[in-house]
């Protein structure tokens, strides 16, 4: 079996606006809207979490001997 091709964040972020497109139109049948809703919980999941780690890594510096440490403002 092939390996599932993994969307692109901003490809998620597509696919998801497109989905919330679809049930907001109120036209998709009950079932065919509780599985896009999965669909769209899960892909709304993994861009939080996906975010989540680039904030992460946003808020780490580079210390003088190549050492990654959080940024924090010392007022």
């Amino acid at each position: 079996m092939a390996k599932k091709e993994e969307l692109t964040f901003e490809e998620k972020i597509k696919k998801l606006e497109s989905i919330v497109t679809e049930l907001e139109s109120g036209e998709v049948n009950l079932d065919d809207a509780i599985e896009k809703y999965t669909e769209a919980m899960k892909l709304s999941k993994e861009c939080s979490q996906k975010l989540n780690v680039a904030a992460d890594n946003v808020n780490k510096i580079l210390k003088d001997n190549g050492e990654l440490e959080n940024f924090e403002i010392k007022e």
